[in-house]
This record gives structure tokens, sequence and C-alpha cells, in this order.
């Protein structure tokens, strides 16, 4: 990428910054992702009983949606000033480092553990530690897979949609481009791992449990999205500012056209 020449110029710099929180994102959100929280309790509120889908109760999330729409978010700005190829990049980099991390971790649960660790924490309610640190950390292949596959699928098609948008805008209507990428990324994201994940894995989930917890995932996301382009327009001013007027238009311009 032309905008990014040294380590010491801002270019460099900003770079780094975004693709740092970008990864601690990406990551985080793919180990806490396997835990279904119900939104109401844990916001403090009874349960609604919803129906959605036959599926009746609460309203169903992966934990992952806490960091989703901030990634997507990040992939917009990255798209803003270091284009599509940028997204590319750092979509491969992230895709590459969570698959070292599940390798990482597939070999930390292999590990035979000390005697005394399977029962230090019986006290909390634990009774087999290992037992518990298998569930927690050692997540299905399908599960693996699925939340690969749907991570580099919906970061490409954001960058896609979002240069779509800005080829016909310009450097106007931020909101346009990040509102129109993410509500299709989203919806790539959101389905695709949980149906290669739960409904062709092991679990087999029924659709009907699929499409609920897709729909609620979905709905929460574009929400916290649309909530967040405020943040959007602060940080692209704070880059703006940052990188001087001149320096952030011509990097603009550049990514515009990779």
């Amino acid at each position: 990428m032309k905008q990014i020449q040294s380590l010491s110029s801002k270019a460099s710099k900003l770079f780094i910054v975004l693709a740092g929180f970008f990864l601690c994102n990406a990551l985080v959100a793919e180990f806490i992702g396997m835990k279904i929280f119900a939104l109401e309790p844990s916001l403090g509120f009874n349960t609604f009983n919803w129906s959605l889908f036959g599926q009746k109760g609460s309203l169903m999330l992966s934990a992952g949606v806490l960091l989703w729409p901030v990634v997507f978010i990040m992939t917009d700005i990255i798209n803003e000033y270091f284009g599509r190829r940028g997204v590319r990049m750092i979509s491969y980099l992230t895709a590459g480092l969570i698959s070292y991390a599940f390798i990482m971790v597939f070999i930390a649960v292999k590990l035979v553990p000390a005697g005394f660790w399977l029962e230090d924490y019986m006290d909390q309610g634990v009774p087999d530690t290992q037992a518990a640190f298998k569930v927690i950390f050692g997540q299905g292949m399908w599960i693996i897979v699925g939340s690969l596959v749907a991570f580099l699928v919906g970061q490409l098609i954001d960058a896609f949609v979002f240069y779509k948008v800005k080829k016909l805008t310009g450097n106007q209507k931020i909101w346009l481009r990040a509102t129109a990428s993410t509500v299709v990324s989203q919806f790539i994201d959101s389905f695709v791992v949980l149906y290669i994940a739960f409904v062709i894995g092991p679990a087999k989930w029924p659709l009907s449990l699929f499409f609920a917890v897709g729909v609620v995932n979905y709905t929460y996301k574009l929400l916290i999205a649309i909530l967040l382009i405020p943040f959007l327009y602060l940080v692209h001013y704070t880059i703006d500012k940052y990188l001087g007027s001149e320096q952030a238009e011509s990097m603009k311009s550049i990514a515009l056209n990779q």
C-alpha cells in the first residue's frame, strides 16, 4: 500500500493501531462466541417470553455479537483509508492468527492436567476443571470452520459493498456506505457461522432454533452498527485531524482505487 512507507509515518502508525484493535476484537469475539446468552435477564429484566420461529423464551444471542459490530465498523474505517487491499490483508492475517490461536488451545486442551488442578475449583461448583476447560476452550471443528468461513466471507463482502457505494457517493455519506456494507456482511456472518457450526455440525440444531438465534443476532448487530454511526464519524474526524486534511484526502483517493 502506498500509504504505508515507513514505521515512523503517520499512515503506518494509523494502520498498526487500527489493525491491532481489529485483531484484538476479532480474536476475543471468536473465543466468547460459543456462549449463547439470554438478553433480557442479562439486562436485568424478566424474560419477555418471545415466540420466534416456534422458539419461546428469552431472546438468545451469541456472546460474540458484543464485539462483531465493532469489527465491521473497523473494517469500514480501514477500507476508507487503506482500501480493499488493506481490508483483505488484515482479514487474511486475522484468519491466520485465529487459526493459530485455536491450534494452541487445542494443544493446551490435550495436555495432561495436574492432579490437584482437576479439583481445584470444586468449591466454586466446578467438579472437573479439565472437563470445564475442554468445553469452554475446546470448541468443535465445526464451530472453528464456521467462524473462519463466516468471518472471511463477511469481511470480503463488506469491503466490496463499501467500495461500490463509495464509488457512487465519493467521500460523502459515510453513514450510507457503512450501513449498506454492514447490512449485507452482518447477514452473511450471522447465519453462515450458525449454519456450519450448529446445523450441519454435530449439534444438529433444528432450523427453527437456527433461524431464531440467527435473526436475533442479526437484528442486534444491525442495531448496534446504526448506534455506532456517530462514533464512526468521530473516528473519521479524529483520524483526519491526526493526518491533516491534505494527507487524509490523498489516502482516501488512493484507497478508492485499490
